[in-house]
C-alpha cells in the first residue's frame, strides 16, 4: 500500500477555554492509505497533549515507524496490520489514524458506510450535546441560550476555572430547569476540592459531571461523597480503570481509545462494568469526528455525545451539523 502523511493545523473561531488552558489552534496529522485495488482510505491523527500528555512529534514518529509495516501489508488482515504496528509503537493516537483508515477502506470496497459494517441496524442520528467553554458568566449565558434555540437539550460546562458558580448560575437561568447540563473540570479538582465544590454546584443541578477528579482511585472516594453521577474521560486510558466500575460513565473517544475497533471493546467492557458509554471529541478534525459518528451509531441507543465540535473551527465548513440536538450519521460508503 502507498502511505502518506499530511499535517493539518485547523484555528478556533475563539479561543476555547478549559481547566488545562485555552485552546487557540489544533494540530492534526492525516494518513493515507491507498491499496493495490486503487482504493483509498483516510485516517486521523488527533492528540492534544494539554489532554492526553502525548506530543504531535511522538505521532508523527511513531506513524514513520509504521509505514514499512503498512506499505508491505498488501493482502494482511486489518488486524494483523494493527497488532504489526502495536509491536513497533504501541501509540493510541497514532494506531488510531491507522485503524480508521482501514475502516474508512474497507467501507469504500464494500459500497457501505462504516457504520453498516459495524452493527446490524446502526442509528441513524446520534445525539449530541453543546459544549460552553470556562467563559465569564455572561458569555457563557449567551452561548447556552444559543445553543438551546438551535435545538440543543443537553449542555456540558467547562468548570474549574474562574467563577464557576457565577457562570452556571448564569447558564441554568438561561436555559431553565429541563435542558441537561454537566459538568467537565478535566481532573483539575484535587479529592477535597471536588468534594467542597461539588456540594455548591448540585444546586444546579448537574446530570453529571466529567472528570472532576484523575484517576480510579481517587473517583471511587469521590463516589462516595457525592449523589452527583460522575464519569472517567481523561482517567478512562488508565489501566484497570474502565473494568472497576468506579463511575456511573464513561467517555470514550476515538483517538485516546486507539481507534474504533478498540472503542468498541472498550464500551463493552465499561457496560459489563455496569457503567453507561457515551462518546466525545477531544476536538477532532472531520475524520476523527465521522468515525466517532460510526461507532455511536453502532452503540446506540446512548446519552447525548460530545461531537458536536467542528463548528468550533474558523477553518472549515461543519460538514456533520447538528439539526434539533443530533448529527445524521455520514451515509456515503466509507467514513464520510
Amino acid at each position: 500500500m502507498r502511505v502518506s502523511l499530511r499535517p493539518m493545523r485547523l484555528r478556533f473561531r475563539a479561543p476555547v477555554v478549559t481547566a488545562y488552558g485555552e485552546l487557540t489552534e489544533r494540530e492534526l496529522i492525516e494518513l493515507e492509505l491507498i491499496g493495490a485495488d486503487g482504493v483509498v482510505g483516510v485516517g486521523e491523527a488527533a492528540p492534544l497533549e494539554p489532554y492526553d500528555g502525548v506530543a504531535l512529534g511522538a505521532v508523527r514518529e511513531a506513524l514513520e515507524a509504521y509505514r514499512a509495516v503498512l506499505e508491505a501489508g498488501e493482502g494482511a488482515s486489518g488486524g494483523e496490520l494493527l497488532d504489526a504496528c502495536r509491536q513497533i509503537a504501541d501509540l493510541p493516537q497514532a494506531l488510531a489514524a491507522v485503524d480508521l483508515a482501514l475502516w474508512d477502506r474497507a467501507g469504500r470496497r464494500e459500497g457501505r458506510p462504516v457504520a453498516a459494517l459495524l452493527a446490524g441496524d446502526p442509528a441513524l442520528r446520534v445525539p449530541v450535546s453543546r459544549l460552553v467553554g470556562a467563559l465569564a458568566p455572561p458569555q457563557a449565558a449567551a452561548e447556552a441560550t444559543a445553543a438551546v434555540r438551535a435545538g440543543f437539550r443537553c449542555l456540558k460546562v467547562k468548570v474549574a476555572r474562574g467563577d464557576d458558580e457565577a457562570r452556571l448560575a448564569a447558564v441554568r437561568q438561561a436555559i431553565g430547569p429541563d435542558v441537561e447540563l454537566r459538568l467537565d473540570a478535566n481532573g483539575a479538582w484535587t479529592l477535597e476540592q471536588a468534594t467542597e465544590q461539588i456540594g455548591r454546584l448540585a444546586r444546579f443541578s448537574p446530570a453529571l459531571i466529567e472528570e472532576p477528579v484523575h484517576g480510579p482511585q481517587a473517583l471511587r472516594a469521590l463516589s462516595a461523597r457525592t449523589q452527583v453521577p460522575l464519569a472517567l474521560d481523561e482517567s478512562a486510558t488508565v489501566p484497570g480503570a474502565i473494568a472497576a466500575g468506579v463511575a456511573a460513565a464513561v467517555v470514550l473517544k476515538i483517538s485516546s481509545s486507539g481507534g474504533i475497533s478498540a472503542l468498541l471493546a472498550r464500551a463493552s467492557l465499561a457496560r459489563a462494568a455496569g457503567s453507561e458509554v457515551y462518546l466525545g471529541s477531544s476536538f477532532d478534525g472531520p475524520v476523527g469526528v465521522a468515525a466517532a459518528l460510526h461507532a455511536a451509531a453502532a452503540l446506540a441507543p446512548l446519552p447525548a455525545c460530545g461531537l458536536a465540535t467542528l463548528s468550533l473551527f474558523a477553518d472549515l465548513e461543519d460538514p456533520f451539523p447538528a439539526r434539533e440536538g443530533a448529527i445524521t450519521v455520514p451515509a456515503r460508503p466509507g467514513l464520510r
